[in-house]
């Protein structure tokens, strides 16, 4: 996989559909036969476009959701509709590789996920969906490189934090020229709030979802957003959640204010909001969600080159600390002993070149106070300091461990040391937190640094801090990993310009990062 611009990009137009289901046996691709032809549908069954996901190197995800009325709960017959699909080794499908029907049911509101096995490592595809004489557009998606392949090089995309009120996801339009292999985003998918008058773009509804409807409805909204949906057609995703597809800050099965959700209460609303999640992402059957729980931490490989694993920092975290010493109690857990063990044998087992670890919330420490003392965010990996610091003890012993992170809707790139209590502790790796794609909208950027600058001498490990929108994008070499923070001047328009605000390099065998 290489990071060089792609011309047919562009060529494909903005559209999207959402899909749950499973490949069944191969069929005949015949326009208008009696089975595509069984079931009468309304019009735009494929408003919400095409996605795909979790490349590995014989196989990837790809997805579709029939909404011919997506903000209204779908506008599906109560019935389970056939949806042919094929994977073509050219845009105009005259090489098909893979065809097959999957079954779009009502119990995951018409969404489609076919897992496509038996393709070539290191490949791009085209892949299409077909029901009742309507035709998908187009997506395009790449497998992973061989297991066994040292790698050309390959080009990540990290994105996170895209509220829809706050402004337009504009970032996506330069990514998508950027030509991304794989698409790494980290959470707030969506964001459960209520509608807004002064929004930028109002949020559907009348309030916070907590059914299974409204959220389809939150997700369908979101995944109307042309940028967004042209990147998904164009390059795989790997995603997790955070908070804020579900309810802000909550943990575990508590949410954020429990004298207004009650227990049972908000069991349901996990139940819906990670059935919706599923049905709108491009994952396989093992995220098919277990009522309030869903497989998400997983772990994916692109040849020798690098090992991906992507935490869940909500499903299993105790309730957050609200004091200093309870951020240092050492019986708060960020991951639960599983996730923590699956970690750590999957970091200390690899062989890859490059350990990059996907995790929601920010790892390295953020003081807020100037001067003496310490004030932490207790949201993030700062509330549960002990696993942090034993976490942080065993990169010592990995290859090239790199963090990417979301969730503060700011660039803060930072070394992530052995021990934070004290400076001139040994840089044991690098972490990446993307800045927002949208969420906070277009900040005063001479008010963020009159607030935020005074506390970098209480944070020596900070390489570059901003508040532009934008994303990250890292090409991965054996040798080092180049990054580019890329802004966008306006997330208030429906267009802007883009830009590199910064160059960052991280060097293979050095932990640590530096601004080029």
């Amino acid at each position: 996989m290489t990071g060089a611009v792609s011309s047919d990009r562009r060529r494909f137009l903005a559209a999207g559909a959402a899909v749950l289901g499973a490949a069944a046996s191969a069929q005949l691709w015949l326009p208008g036969t009696a089975r595509a032809a069984a079931t009468a549908l309304p019009d735009g069954v494929f408003s919400l476009g095409v996605a795909s996901g979790d490349p590995l190197p014989d196989a990837v995800v790809i997805w579709t959701r029939l909404a011919p009325d997506p903000l209204g709960g779908g506008g599906m017959p109560d019935t389970t509709v056939p949806v042919q699909w094929e994977v073509a080794e050219d845009e105009r499908f005259r090489r098909v590789v893979r065809r097959g029907t999957a079954l779009a049911r009502p119990t995951y509101g018409h969404s489609v996920h076919v897992d496509v096995r038996g393709l070539r490592a290191g490949r791009t595809y085209w892949y299409r969906f077909r029901t009742a004489g309507q035709l998908s557009r187009t997506g395009r998606t790449r497998t992973a490189p061989a297991r066994t392949s040292s790698g050309n090089g390959l080009r990540v995309a990290l994105a996170s934090c895209q509220n829809w009120q706050q402004g337009y996801f504009t970032p996506y339009a330069d990514m998508l020229d950027q030509d991304p292999d794989v698409v790494v985003f980290v959470g707030d998918y969506i964001y459960e709030s209520a509608p807004s008058v002064t929004a930028v773009r109002r949020h559907e509804g009348t309030g916070e979802p907590y059914s299974l409807t409204q959220y389809r409805n939150r997700y369908a909204q979101y995944r109307s957003d042309p940028d967004l949906a042209e990147m998904h057609a164009n390059a795989p995703f790997v995603v997790t959640f955070d908070d804020h597809e579900v309810d802000n800050d909550f943990a575990g099965e508590v949410p954020q204010d429990p004298e207004k959700q009650p227990h049972d209460a908000f069991v349901d609303r996990l139940t819906a909001a990670y059935q919706a999640f599923y049905e709108h992402m491009p994952v396989r059957a093992t995220a098919v969600p277990n009522g309030p729980h869903i497989q998400m931490y997983r772990r994916l490989a692109f040849g020798r080159l690098v090992r991906l694993n992507v935490l869940d920092t909500r499903q299993f975290r105790s309730d957050q600390a609200t004091s200093q010493a309870g951020a240092q109690d050492p019986g708060l857990t960020m991951l639960g002993a599983r996730q923590k063990r699956w970690l750590l044998d999957g970091l200390h087992s690899s062989s890859a070149r490059w350990n990059l670890i996907a995790s929601q919330i920010m790892m390295a420490e953020t003081d807020l106070q100037i001067g003496e003392g310490k004030l932490w965010f207790y949201d993030a990996w700062d509330g549960y300091q002990a696993e942090r610091n034993a976490l942080l003890d065993e990169f010592k012993t990995v290859s090239n461990p790199v963090v990417l992170s979301g969730d503060r809707h700011l660039t803060m790139i930072s070394d992530l040391k052995e021990d934070y209590a004290k400076p001139d502790s040994a840089t044991v790796g690098a972490e990446f937190v993307g800045t927002s794609i949208s969420s906070n909208g277009d900040q005063d950027h001479a008010a963020f640094h009159r607030e935020w600058d005074p506390r970098m001498p209480d944070n020596p490990h900070w390489k570059l801090i901003d508040a532009h929108r934008g994303y990250h994008l890292f090409d991965v070499r054996r040798d080092r990993i180049d990054a580019q923070v890329r802004v966008v001047d306006t997330v208030l328009k429906p267009t802007s310009t883009p830009s590199t605000l910064a160059r960052l390099r991280v060097d293979a065998g050095r932990p640590g990062v530096r601004v080029v």
